[in-house]
C-alpha cells in the first residue's frame, strides 16, 4: 500500500518538473515593443520622446546653476595653478613622513651564545613602526 502512494507521489513530482521545462520564456515572461534604449529615452526626456520628464530635468538643473561672479573669475587661475604640475611643484614634497617615534629600551644583563658568556645591560634605541608611512597630499602640513 506505501509503495503506491509513495509511487504517485514521485510520478506527480516528475510531471510537474517537465511541464515547468516545457514552457517557453515568452509565455512567461511576454515583451512588448519597446527596447530600453526606448523606455530610457522616455523616462528620462531623451532625443526620442521628451515631454514631462525632461522639463522637469531640465528645471531641476537650472535650479541648480548660479552665475558666475568676478570673484570666481579672478580666483580660477590661482585654483586651477595648484593642480598644474611646474618644477617648483616637482621640487616639493608632497607626501609627507607621518612621525615615528624612537623607542629606547633597557636589556637586563644576561648570558648569551651557546657558550653562556655574560652580556652587560645596555640600551637600545628601535623606531615605533617597522616601515615609514606617508601621508596623502594636504594630509600633513606641518613638519616634525
Amino acid at each position: 500500500m506505501r509503495r503506491n502512494w509513495t509511487d504517485t507521489v514521485v510520478a506527480m513530482l516528475v510531471a510537474t518538473a517537465l511541464g515547468g521545462c516545457a514552457t517557453s520564456k515568452d509565455k512567461v515572461l511576454p515583451h512588448g515593443d519597446h527596447t530600453m534604449l526606448d523606455v530610457w529615452n522616455q523616462e528620462t526626456g531623451g532625443s526620442a520622446g521628451g515631454g514631462q520628464p525632461a522639463r522637469q530635468l531640465l528645471d531641476a538643473r537650472q535650479g541648480l546653476r548660479r552665475p558666475l561672479i568676478e570673484a570666481d573669475v579672478q580666483a580660477a587661475p590661482a585654483n586651477n595653478a595648484a593642480y598644474t604640475r611646474t618644477a617648483a611643484n616637482e621640487i616639493y614634497r608632497q607626501f609627507h613622513r607621518l612621525p615615528n617615534p624612537d623607542l629606547v629600551m633597557y636589556v637586563l644583563p644576561h648570558l648569551a651564545g651557546t657558550d653562556p658568556v655574560p652580556v652587560p645591560g645596555y640600551t637600545t634605541v628601535f623606531p615605533l613602526y617597522q616601515r615609514v608611512q606617508y601621508a596623502m597630499p594636504g594630509e600633513r602640513l606641518e613638519d616634525y
